[in-house]
C-alpha cells in the first residue's frame, strides 16, 4: 500500500508517530501520511487516538479541514504499523508566521476568530459532536493572506479529537498543549467550551505576543495588558 505513495520529506516525529509529505503516484497529488509504528515506543493509547482520528476524518466534510484519503495497516520486514493518508494543504501554520515576526491587526484577529468559530460550529453540531481538543497556532494554517484580510483559515491535526457520544471507560488520556489546555481537560471532562478556551488563548497570544503558558492566571481568569487593544 505504501508503494503508492512516494515519501518526499519527514515533517515531524515523536513517540513512535511520524508525519511525512508524500506524493500519490496515481494522481501526482501531494498528501500527508501519518505513520504509527509498532516499536518500543508504542502504547495502546496511541493506537486508540490514531484510530479515532482516522474514523473522525473519514466522516468530516468541510473545505477548511483536511480530507481523509486512506487508512490501512502496513507490514514489512523492517516496519509494522498503521498509516493515515489525508490531503495536503500547502500553507504555513500560524505558529510559523508568528515565529517569523509577522504581526496581525485587530481586524485580522477578529476575522481569524470568526472563521475558526465557523469550523468549530460545524464540528460541534455533528452527530455525535466532535471536539478538537488541541487548538493552537501550529494546528491553524493560513493561506492567501492579503491587505487586512486573514485569508483562508484551516484547522488541522485531529490526533487529539474526541467525540462525546458517550463517556469512555478506563484510564483518561490527557491530550492538548500546555498553555492552551483548560483545567477540565486535565480532568478528562472535555466540553465544547474546552475548544473555545484554546481558541481564546490563541487569540490572546496574537494580541499580546506572550505565550499563554507565561500569562498570569488568578481566580480562574487570565491576566493580560488590554491597554493596547480596542474595546471591540
Amino acid at each position: 500500500m505504501l508503494g503508492q505513495y512516494q515519501i518526499k520529506q519527514q515533517i515531524s516525529s515523536k513517540s513512535g508517530r511520524s508525519t511525512y509529505l508524500a506524493e500519490d503516484s496515481q494522481t501526482s497529488d501531494r498528501v500527508i501520511i501519518k505513520f504509527l509504528e509498532f516499536n518500543n515506543l508504542f502504547n495502546w493509547d496511541d493506537l486508540k487516538l490514531f484510530e479515532r482520528e482516522a474514523k473522525t476524518l473519514k466522516n468530516l466534510n468541510h473545505p477548511n479541514i483536511p480530507r481523509y484519503l486512506d487508512y490501512c495497516e502496513i507490514e514489512s520486514e523492517n516496519q509494522q504499523g498503521f498509516i493515515l493518508v489525508q490531503t495536503y494543504i500547502d500553507a504555513p501554520s500560524l505558529a510559523e508566521l508568528i515565529d517569523s515576526g509577522i504581526k496581525f491587526s485587530e481586524q485580522e484577529i477578529i476575522e481569524l476568530a470568526q472563521k475558526l468559530l465557523n469550523i468549530l460550529n460545524y464540528l460541534h453540531q455533528l452527530n455525535p459532536p466532535v471536539i478538537h481538543r488541541d487548538i493552537k497556532p501550529s494546528n491553524i494554517l493560513l493561506n492567501n493572506r492579503s491587505g487586512n484580510s486573514i485569508g483562508d483559515v484551516y484547522l488541522v491535526d485531529f490526533g487529539s479529537v474526541q467525540t462525546i457520544a458517550k463517556k469512555e471507560a478506563g484510564t483518561i488520556t490527557i491530550v492538548g498543549s500546555y498553555g492552551y489546555i483548560p483545567l477540565e481537560q486535565f480532568m478528562g471532562q472535555t466540553t465544547f467550551a474546552s475548544d473555545l478556551y484554546s481558541l481564546g488563548m490563541t487569540l490572546i497570544y496574537l494580541v499580546t505576543g506572550v505565550h499563554p503558558a507565561e500569562l498570569t492566571q488568578a481566580a480562574g481568569k487570565v491576566k493580560f495588558d488590554r491597554s493596547t487593544i480596542s474595546r471591540e
